[in-house]
């Protein structure tokens, strides 16, 4: 089952607080993020949908969380990567299609040799 975006956001919230041993309050993070507290407050608790693509990315740099990662559990795309997908959409599209029940182990050697400039 997929984790709610609130839940995932309160958890990791707690998780940093426990592992810095330093409080990560919904109010001090919120503030950071640039939101306000009770919205926070309610995505948190699922009573409110997740903000946009650039307070989500606030959110990831305050957690530590992948931004990229977070937009996904958003049900989200970035911009940037929206905007690279655009260029080639059959191309893309149909990547991904191949490689959706590829183990990650395959998924990360065709990154490596894209990077990498092994074809």
């Amino acid at each position: 089952m997929q984790q709610h975006f609130g839940d995932f956001i309160k958890q990791s919230r707690m998780a940093l607080s426990e592992a810095r041993g330093q409080q990560y309050s919904l109010r001090q993070v919120a503030g950071r993020a640039g939101l306000e507290p009770s919205y926070l407050s309610k995505i948190e608790r699922g009573l409110a949908d997740p903000p946009g693509e650039e307070a989500i990315t606030r959110l990831a740099l305050e957690l530590e969380l992948d931004a990229d990662m977070l937009l996904a559990l958003a049900g989200r795309v970035s911009s940037e990567l929206q905007s690279i997908i655009r260029k080639r959409p059959l191309l893309f599209a149909s990547m991904l299609r191949e490689l959706k029940d590829a183990p990650d182990t395959a998924i990360l050697r065709v990154v490596r040799e894209v990077r990498d400039g092994n074809w």
